[in-house]
C-alpha cells in the first residue's frame, strides 16, 4: 500500500511537470503555442521546438564557461525570465521607446541570436567616445552642448547575452569604465533577462543565425 501511494505521488508530480510538454503541443504558456512578430524589420514567429527529442544547441551544452551572474546587478535594475522578456518583445514592434538588445560581440550574434534584437556590443562602452555615441545614435540619449548626458527620453533596454555564466551584458550594463549606469543611465530603464541564449535554447524557443 505504502509503495502504491509513493508510486501515485511520483506519479502525480510528473504529470504536473510535464502537462503541455509534449511533441506537437510545447506550449510558451498556458494556451498560447506561438506569437507572430515583426520587429526591427524582422518577420518571425516566436514557437518552441515541437519535435520529440529536439536537442539544446551546441553552441550551449557544455557546463565549463564562465561563472554565475548575480540575480540583481544593481538597485532598481529588474532582472527579466522568458515570458517577461517576450512581453517586452511584443510592446517593442509598436514601442520605439524600448529596445530588444543583444550584447555579445558581433561573432557570437551573427552564429546564433533572439530573432528581432538588435547588437549593441558591450565592447562600445570600453572608451568614452564609443559609448556616448552608441548612447546617441542607438539609445536616444541626448548629448548637450555642454557635453553632459540627457537621458529623459532614453529607451528602455532589455539586454541579453549567452546565459547566467557570461559576463558580456553585465559589463555593458555596469562593469566596464564607461558602462551604461557608469555613465549616468537610469537604472529603472534598463531590464535584464539573465537567462540569455543558454535559457532561451534550453526552451527550444526560435532562433536566428547561421547555427540554428
Amino acid at each position: 500500500m505504502k509503495i502504491f501511494k509513493k508510486l501515485l505521488i511520483a506519479s502525480t508530480i510528473i504529470g504536473v511537470c510535464s502537462t503541455g510538454s509534449y511533441a506537437g503541443n510545447v506550449m510558451i504558456s498556458k494556451g498560447v503555442k506561438s506569437i507572430d512578430m515583426e520587429l526591427n524589420g524582422d518577420k518571425f514567429t516566436i514557437m518552441r521546438n515541437q519535435t520529440a527529442g529536439n536537442k539544446i544547441s551546441s553552441l550551449y551544452n557544455t557546463t565549463n564557461r564562465g561563472r554565475p551572474q548575480p540575480m540583481i546587478l544593481a538597485q532598481g535594475l529588474e532582472t527579466v525570465g522568458e515570458l517577461e522578456f517576450i512581453d517586452f518583445m511584443k510592446r517593442a514592434q509598436k514601442d520605439e521607446t524600448i529596445a530588444i538588445v543583444d550584447s555579445r560581440t558581433p561573432q557570437w550574434y551573427e552564429r546564433l541570436r533572439i530573432p528581432g534584437a538588435i547588437n549593441i556590443p558591450f565592447t562600445n562602452f570600453k572608451t568614452k567616445e564609443g559609448s556616448i555615441e552608441t548612447m546617441e545614435f542607438e539609445l536616444n540619449v541626448k548629448v548637450n552642448d555642454n557635453g553632459t548626458l540627457d537621458f529623459t527620453n532614453a529607451k528602455t533596454i532589455v539586454a541579453y547575452c549567452n546565459g547566467y555564466w557570461c559576463g558580456q551584458t553585465p559589463a555593458m550594463i555596469k562593469n566596464v569604465k564607461y558602462s551604461l549606469l557608469n555613465m549616468g543611465y537610469p537604472a529603472s530603464k534598463i531590464k535584464y533577462y539573465r537567462g540569455g541564449m543558454q535559457a532561451w535554447t534550453s526552451f527550444g524557443l526560435t532562433v536566428s543565425g547561421s547555427d540554428k
